[in-house]
């Protein structure tokens, strides 16, 4: 899944990336409400952590507009202890939950996972998904092959689920990298294949094919 930090606090902005990443998710940071708002505009993000306090557009002003052009990713909002910001205001713009600086990351990770939560189950979308021997818990990032619990890295996990939701249906390397990998990454592409080499020698060889030319498929059992 793809985060969007707006955060003015390069230091704090960077540590939460660094973070974040660390869990499995691919994560773009930007330190101007401007530059949030036409990121967050431009690409199809799964959750906005956005600070109130930035230099271009406040986070006020930056929310609003998301929800006023009908954007309905899920937004983290970052106050001000000092009473400045009152995140009653935060929400009243249409924010989803708030935290107030200073914070703890592990309360912050919890938020982050506990919205995506929300919103998979808005959509009516299970986070359990079997597919044949294979059970992939997205909530839980657990991985089951038939009994046995296979263990994955984060972004082992974070190339699996993108295979795992569209499941029977070819996945671009693009979009893989899209996804998984951060907004700056500009690596070997080919990184996308030593993935899928390695969930393959994990979890079975036949579970994914190559379509070349086009991505990957996770076979789904007929």
């Amino acid at each position: 899944m793809r985060l969007l930090i707006v955060e003015d606090e390069k230091r704090l902005a960077l540590s939460l990336a660094k973070g974040l990443t660390a869990e499995g998710y691919a994560v773009d940071v930007v330190h101007d409400g401007r530059e949030g708002l036409h990121r967050a505009t431009e690409t199809p993000y799964d959750l906005l952590v956005l600070d109130i306090m930035l230099p271009g557009l406040n986070g006020y002003r930056v929310c609003a507009a998301l929800r006023a052009a009908g954007h309905d990713l899920p937004i983290l909002m970052l106050t001000a202890k000092d009473g400045e910001y009152d995140e009653a205001e935060g929400l009243d713009t249409g924010a989803d939950d708030y935290l107030t600086k200073p914070f703890s990351y592990v309360v912050l990770v919890a938020r982050v996972k506990a919205l995506l939560r929300r919103r998979g189950a808005a959509t009516g979308a299970s986070p359990v998904h079997v597919i044949g021997e294979l059970t992939v818990d997205t909530a839980a990032h657990r991985v089951h092959v038939g009994a046995d619990e296979v263990t994955l890295t984060a972004k082992e996990f974070a190339v699996l689920e993108q295979l795992v939701l569209r499941a029977g249906e070819v996945v671009s390397k693009a979009r893989i990298l899209e996804h998984v990998w951060d907004f700056a990454y500009d690596g070997d592409p080919n990184i996308v294949e030593v993935y899928v080499s390695t969930l393959r020698r994990k979890l079975g060889a036949s579970l994914i094919r190559t379509v070349r030319g086009a991505g990957y498929r996770l076979e789904v059992p007929r």
